[in-house]
């Protein structure tokens, strides 16, 4: 792992660890974001180079600020504005990005709540600033392909034109993945027809599109399913392991702790994940796993678990349940049990964002 990989990887420790403590703006400027930039190579000590406050004065606005630029050879070239690490970034935060954009000479643009860093420049219109990122780096959520494209913004790698010549495919991927991630949850009508000329004939009634954007939205969690437990069977087969992403379970074979990742506990936890979609952000919901049983935690903090999958040793398997005072153990059948249970699971989360 490079140094550039170590440095990211223990941001991404730190967010986990310290989410409670680093809530406001100010702690995430410097607890995450200046660590941030210092990893990718620019002296952020040096106010010359990591501009903090930057005041540009705008048509009609004197005096605003972003909270930092950073200048290559004397000329801003990237604007960056941080929110607080429990913010949902959203369009209504690039307001001060916006307009400080069209009055600099930057051609890049960063807002970040900490742990989401988007990235965005002008691809639909010169000296505008796009409305949706091209890139975005989720420090709990990336992979090698991520860490590649974020090493671009590095102090020793920076190049306008090489970023500018892939950011409008990346802008594309993006805005796809967002797509199929809907489609995923809420097949649209059009899909429905689309994949029902392909697999139905006769009259596509009311009820037969129902089947259909059920079937489609099961299948495409197969589909998603049938590819991690490939990529899990590959790691045991190969003596070298495949980087995942950090909410991904990364042993799944015996650990010096004797603690053994099942199948059945990697299906269990994608099966939650799949109840919880339309209540939390998936990407909070972590698997920790210990010899006993194996917990499915929020924010990936043992004092909020969702549930305990009690599956290993014993003939009988027992899912453990937190909407009340304690722990309650449920037994299960089959992995359909789940779904019965669904509301309870709900409401353990519910608990805690309350």
């Amino acid at each position: 792992m490079s140094g550039f990989e170590s440095a990211i990887a223990a941001l991404a420790e730190r967010v986990k660890e310290h989410s409670e403590t680093i809530q406001t703006e100010e702690a995430v400027k410097t607890s995450v974001v200046l660590p941030f930039l210092q990893a990718l190579g620019y002296d952020v000590f040096n106010p010359a180079e990591v501009v903090p406050e930057f005041t540009a004065d705008t048509i009609g606005k004197k005096g605003e600020k972003v909270d930092y630029a950073i200048n290559k050879a004397g000329e801003v070239s990237i604007l960056i504005e941080c929110k607080g690490l429990s913010t949902q970034l959203n369009e209504k935060h690039l307001a001060q990005l916006y307009r400080y954009f069209t009055v600099t000479n930057a051609r890049f643009a960063m807002l970040t709540n900490g742990r989401e860093y988007r990235f965005f420049t002008d691809l639909d219109e010169s000296h505008r600033l796009d409305k949706r990122p091209f890139f975005v780096f989720d420090l709990l959520d990336y992979n090698p392909g991520s860490i590649s494209e974020l090493a671009k913004f590095s102090k020793s790698s920076f190049d306008v034109d090489n970023i500018l010549l892939q950011a409008e495919r990346l802008k594309y991927v993006s805005a796809i993945k967002k797509v199929l991630e809907d489609w995923i949850d809420q097949p649209s009508d059009g899909l429905v027809r689309l994949v029902a000329a392909e697999v139905h004939e006769g009259r596509l009634s009311q009820p037969v599109k129902e089947t259909i954007g059920t079937a489609l939205s099961a299948a495409f969690k197969e589909i998603v399913r049938d590819r991690v437990r490939g990529r899990l069977n590959s790691a045991l087969e190969d003596p070298v392991p495949e980087q995942t992403p950090h909410n991904e379970p990364d042993h799944v074979q015996p650990s010096d702790t004797g603690v053994v990742t099942t199948q059945e506990e990697i299906e269990g936890w994608l099966t939650i994940k799949a109840i919880l979609r339309e209540t939390v952000d998936t990407d909070r919901i972590f698997m920790r796993d210990a010899k006993s049983y194996c917990a499915v935690l929020l924010d990936d903090n043992n004092r909020k678990p969702i549930a305990r999958l009690h599956f290993n040793g014993a003939k009988k398997k027992y899912i453990g349940l937190f909407d009340g005072e304690a722990e309650e153990r449920v037994e299960m059948e089959s992995m359909k049990d789940f779904f019965a249970l669904a509301d309870r699971v709900k409401a353990a989360v519910a608990k805690y964002d309350e």
